[in-house]
């Protein structure tokens, strides 16, 4: 019998590049999916006719509920990292709707912004670090990161689903880095951090060093990343069971090397005059955390923080390998289709 799969977030860039993976590699599986408006759910149903579409946005905890005790596996990609409410609707519904005999699986989406909860909170800026997290051999860890946190709210309440009804719930955070690369969903294929930087540089005409422009961060391409929910859903579907992937355990960082926010931001200033989008050579323009904040909020901040991990986790226990083209060698595609975007 064909796995049934709940995808929230499929008109968004993470969620709908999953979808596509996940149906090119198995078009016999069925899919639901949340989405907010009729609208948004005809551009998906247009591309994938067998899709089931639930309308409904995450406050929606009883649809949500009804979904995920309906389901197989649940795959949370719309704001998973930060919408407490939808977590807490997916852990009651799994945890209603399966048992021992059948358990229900839940492939949660966090994010390594997680990571720069010591920087940010010594008030560090753009200062070079050798702090790397490592998803195997220090997964508790992970796993116990201080309460502050950012995501760390959502992301407990996924661990202790995982934990109390381990049984009948099992759970896998998937926590990306930066993620680059064009999305293959129907509706949105942008990604934010990076894109967001190119955007700010042909707009500025300047490369934007937030402090030292030191900090360091990991990064995958989208379609690597999908590959990862892939394999997860496959071994739900299998019935894996292995405690090296769910609950405790079940933390997975998605990386695919890491690079240094000031030296990315100078590369795709210089690619930005050298295809033309500027008409003088860029200049390096200091930020402080108040500044950048103010030119794009969050987003701004986040190149001065560091966030680094290894993933090996996947790779060692779903021979998980990532080999799409490095966010340096994507420079030149962020920028065009962020000049297409502006205009």
């Amino acid at each position: 019998m064909a796995p049934k799969v709940f995808i929230t977030g499929s008109t968004g860039f993470i969620g709908g590049d999953a979808l596509y993976a996940l149906n090119q590699s198995h078009p016999d599986w069925e899919y639901s999916i949340l989405v907010r408006t009729q609208e948004k759910a005809d551009q998906v149903k247009a591309k994938y006719p067998k899709v089931r579409a639930v309308i409904g946005d995450l406050d929606n905890s009883k649809i949500i509920e009804e979904e995920a005790s309906r389901a197989d596996i649940v795959l949370h990609t719309a704001d998973a990292s930060d919408h407490e409410g939808a977590a807490k609707a997916i852990a009651a519904g799994l945890a209603s709707g399966h048992s021992a005999s059948k358990p229900g699986f839940w492939l949660h989406t966090g994010g390594t912004g997680i990571l720069t909860y010591f920087d940010d909170s010594a008030n560090k800026l753009g200062e070079w670090s050798e702090k790397e997290f490592n998803d195997w051999s220090g997964v508790s860890e992970l796993t116990h990161l201080p309460d502050a946190a950012f995501h760390r709210n959502v992301d407990k309440i996924v661990l202790e689903c995982g934990t109390a009804h381990g049984d009948a719930v099992k759970t896998a955070i998937v926590c990306p880095p930066t993620i680059y690369g064009k999305g293959r969903g129907p509706v949105s294929g942008r990604s934010r951090q990076a894109y967001e930087l190119g955007s700010l540089i042909l707009k500025k005409g300047y490369a934007p060093i937030i402090g030292q422009g030191k900090a360091r961060w990991n990064s995958v391409h989208v379609h690597d990343l999908s590959d990862a929910f892939v394999l997860l859903a496959e071994a739900a579907a299998a019935g894996n069971l292995s405690e090296e992937l769910w609950g405790a355990k079940g933390y997975h960082l998605a990386e695919n090397g890491e690079f240094v926010w000031g030296e990315l931001s100078k590369a795709m200033a210089k690619e930005a005059y050298e295809l033309g989008y500027l008409k003088a050579e860029p200049a390096e323009e200091k930020l402080s955390r108040d500044e950048a904040f103010e030119i794009a909020d969050f987003q701004a901040v986040s190149w001065g923080l560091n966030s680094r991990g290894k993933a090996e986790r996947l790779r060692k226990t779903l021979g998980w390998k990532p080999h799409r083209q490095s966010i340096e060698d994507e420079i030149p595609e962020i920028l065009k289709s962020e000049k297409a975007r502006l205009g």
